[in-house]
């Protein structure tokens, strides 16, 4: 069955929320997390009796959708093509794929395993308010869960220590995971909240932790950036472009060499927008997924589907509204269902 034999009928609004295993505490620049966002996600039906669902890109006009042929809204070779609809990028591709019966990830081109390679990025300053030793807590929670790689939160001195005190915890809680888990990759995200000063200092006190990246160590400046690339203590690679990003720049920095992996946001930069600038990126990807698990499926088929991301970030917890979505966490690697669309069932 063709997309131009689809009208959609509905748009209807859905609650979808994250339960986290534990509360989530603060990183360098925000407070608590607390247990889990609530969102709302669309689902949307057609004439045929097809539904696709998932969450906005932003606000837009539902009723100004509706009648309209699928076909004039979603090409299945490049995502979303009428912009009153981006808002719904993941609504209409997952629709558009089970309508084709495929996963969403084949749409995209099966550029990419369907096993994807998945870390924790929930450890974050949970020893402000518990103690170190719930670091380790925290640590051992996410691999008993599958997890075997983590993205520890870095810059406790920017906001909520004294900047030396500050630096030798995230130094402590550095070192003390990589002697918890000699084998698992260790990334670190500052936020922004350390100075260049405080980064080298860091960075040659953990030197022998063997970082896979550095994120987002300070606010993107060209010269800084330089100097990083050239710094022997600074990790293999550098991940920018989460926060605010003026996509074009981190590309130049990526073609430049002084960015190795781009983070835009899974549902900031929106699937068709990732689609479209994936094929031209000058260095890896891996979208950023942190808030609900849902984003964390949803990178999972960027990087089955388009390639070119060699781990995404995983939200540990639970997707409320759904039911078994068939995806399997273990030894470190997440694998994706066979099914059509992202192959998640609202409950």
């Amino acid at each position: 069955m063709t997309l131009s034999q689809h009208v959609i009928s509905s748009i209807s609004p859905v609650e979808i929320g994250a339960r986290y295993p534990r509360p989530v505490g603060r990183n360098a620049f925000r407070g608590h997390h607390g247990t889990g966002p609530t969102e709302t996600a669309y689902v949307v039906s057609t004439s045929r009796g097809a539904t696709g669902w998932g969450l906005p890109l932003g606000p837009g006009d539902p009723g100004a959708l509706i009648g309209r042929n699928l076909f004039e809204l979603i090409d299945p070779a490049v995502g979303v093509t009428d912009s009153a609809a981006l808002f719904l990028d993941y609504p209409l591709h997952d629709l558009a794929a089970r309508i084709l019966d495929v996963p969403v990830h084949v749409m995209l081109g099966a550029a990419g395993s369907p096993t994807v390679r998945c870390y924790s990025g929930g450890i974050y300053f949970d020893d402000l308010d518990d103690g170190l030793p719930v670091i380790a807590k925290n640590l051992a929670q996410d691999h008993g869960s599958g997890f075997r790689d983590f993205k520890l939160k870095i810059g406790r001195g920017y906001r909520w220590m004294p900047p030396s005190e500050g630096l030798q915890r995230d130094i402590e809680i550095t070192r003390l995971t990589r002697s918890l888990y000699p084998d698992a990759e260790i990334l670190v995200d500052a936020n922004d909240g350390y100075s260049v000063n405080t980064l080298v200092s860091y960075l040659e006190a953990v030197a022998d932790c063997n970082l896979y990246w550095l994120e987002e160590p300070f606010a993107e400046r060209w010269e800084d950036l330089e100097f990083l690339r050239d710094h022997p203590a600074v990790p293999a690679r550098i991940a920018d472009g989460e926060f605010e990003p003026d996509v074009d720049r981190i590309v130049r920095f990526g073609a430049a060499g002084l960015i190795d992996v781009a983070l835009m946001d899974v549902i900031g930069h929106g699937l068709t927008a990732w689609r479209r600038t994936m094929p031209g990126l000058p260095m890896k990807a891996s979208p950023h997924a942190w808030g609900l698990p849902l984003k964390t499926l949803y990178a999972a088929h960027l990087a089955a589907g388009l390639g070119n991301i060699d781990i995404i970030e995983g939200v540990p917890g639970d997707t409320l509204g759904t039911v078994d979505n068939g995806y399997t966490l273990a030894d470190g690697l997440l694998t994706l269902p066979d099914r059509p669309g992202f192959g998640i069932l609202t409950l």
